[in-house]
């Protein structure tokens, strides 16, 4: 007999398309914590320029795995996952409905579908070499090392995406044994409902344009300089973000602020055309909903799936959640 697996819900779809938004507007009818899915919203310190939950927002719902690191420090994907399954059984046996939310696509395939992923601790001396030799070399470079020494790897690793293809590389050399033979995936640990949230081209760039000026109101500016201020390098991966290392140089005075305005949404833009390859209109695991959402059909997809699912453990629901530090 097969176990019962728990329930999952996730929401997943490019930036600024809504996913929070929508998660408060199901809370108002469904008894869910947040287990969030973005690579950035884990540096502490970092709220603006992420489009991290507000503190009311996350008053409103219960929000897990953000503010997990300093933004000088790193959190592997193996990591990332691993805390992610401890906040979602947690929720579970509160007695409470997990929601997956974000649109990092490796955190959420990651999770849903309990990837195996090479747990080889990072050699921070090969990496600096790796990424040197890549500056000099080019990308191009590195990637076809990696592909005669794990054509698998290689095959599912972009060339420009330097950072997975020096891991790649580092768990062979650390391991001795090719990325791709230590990755696979094992029994699914939870019953997941997908929903995806979409919109034209025209209307994500329009939006992401909107939350790029919003920011700016907000004081991006202001939280760069602190970052910096406060000795964060800016050539740590956290400071590669969008919006951070583009007023991170009109700061250091490569250009002037419209320019960096521009150059953030230009680069949000591409951003969404680049999840579009992680969360395809075409995937038939996931439930696509256009704005504008409708959240009463959202909220009765989720009610049916539920009705057809086990029980979540607990005695009754918890007053309190756990934070980040919790888990």
């Amino acid at each position: 007999m097969e176990p019962v697996q728990p329930p999952l819900v996730a929401i997943v779809g490019p930036t600024a398309v809504g996913k929070t938004d929508l998660v408060l507007r199901l809370a108002d009818r469904l008894d869910l914590e947040v287990v969030s899915a973005d690579s950035r919203q884990i540096y502490r310190g970092m709220d603006i320029g992420t489009a991290k939950p507000s503190a009311e927002e996350r008053s409103r719902v219960c929000h897990h795995l953000l503010d997990l690191v300093e933004p000088g420090q790193s959190l592997t994907l193996a990591q990332y996952q691993q805390l992610a399954f401890q906040a979602i059984d947690s929720i579970l046996a509160r007695g409470r409905l997990p929601f997956l939310v974000g649109g990092t696509g490796l955190y959420v395939w990651s999770v849903l579908g309990n990837w195996r992923i090479p747990r080889v601790p990072p050699d921070h001396d090969l990496r600096q070499a790796l990424e040197a030799e890549a500056k000099e070399r080019g990308a191009l470079h590195l990637h076809r090392r990696l592909a005669a020494l794990d054509p698998v790897a290689a095959q599912g690793i972009h060339p420009n995406n330097v950072r997975r293809v020096i891991r790649a590389l580092e768990v062979q050399a650390v391991s001795g044994i090719p990325a791709s033979r230590l990755r696979g995936r094992d029994q699914m640990r939870y019953r997941c409902l997908i929903i995806g949230l979409t919109a034209s081209r025209a209307e994500l760039y329009e939006r992401a344009d909107r939350r790029v000026e919003a920011m700016l109101a907000k004081g991006l500016v202001a939280e760069v300089r602190r970052l910096l201020d406060g000795g964060v390098p800016t050539d740590c991966p956290a400071m590669s973000g969008i919006g951070y290392r583009q007023i991170s140089e009109y700061l250091a005075g490569l250009y002037g602020l419209d320019e960096a305005v521009r150059r953030i949404k230009t680069a949000t833009h591409r951003f969404i055309r680049q999840q579009n390859t992680w969360f395809r209109l075409d995937d038939r695991r996931i439930s696509w909903h256009a704005l504008p959402v409708d959240v009463e059909a959202v909220a009765a997809k989720i009610e049916a799936f539920l009705a057809n699912a086990p029980p979540v453990g607990g005695s009754g629901y918890a007053t309190a959640c756990s934070s980040a530090d919790d888990v």
